[in-house]
């Protein structure tokens, strides 16, 4: 099994922490739970931060069976909707970036022979 993680590095905007879960229960998951051969869609929000420790406000997770699943969601059409609906609720919410990290399955072949795992 695969899950690629989405690390939503950095800060919800102060007082704004209940309307960016509103935001993604509303319009990101729906989406990424539409995304082909998704076995699970997880969502998590942190609830205490270490001072220094790096900022993961919220981690999105979702799992596939094997390495033929991931590529079709990331060949997809949800997937440019689902990015979309995801960089708005930032744009709105949020400050910093998505970090995305690969578990397993030889961590997705080794992410994908190599290539940098930018913002995919």
């Amino acid at each position: 099994m695969i899950t690629r993680y989405a690390l939503f590095e950095g800060q919800v905007h102060e007082g704004q922490e209940a309307a960016f879960r509103a935001a993604v229960t509303a319009e990101i998951l729906p989406l990424w739970k539409q995304f082909p051969g998704a076995l699970s869609v997880r969502v998590s929000y942190a609830v205490k931060r270490e001072d220094g420790a790096p900022e993961f406000p919220m981690i999105l997770a979702v799992s596939y069976p094997d390495v033929a699943a991931v590529d079709a969601a990331l060949s997809s059409p949800v997937r440019t909707k689902a990015r979309a609906a995801t960089e708005s609720v930032l744009a709105r919410f949020f400050t910093g970036r998505i970090h995305h990290h690969v578990m397993d399955a030889e961590d997705y072949e080794l992410a994908a022979a190599i290539s940098p795992l930018e913002n995919r």
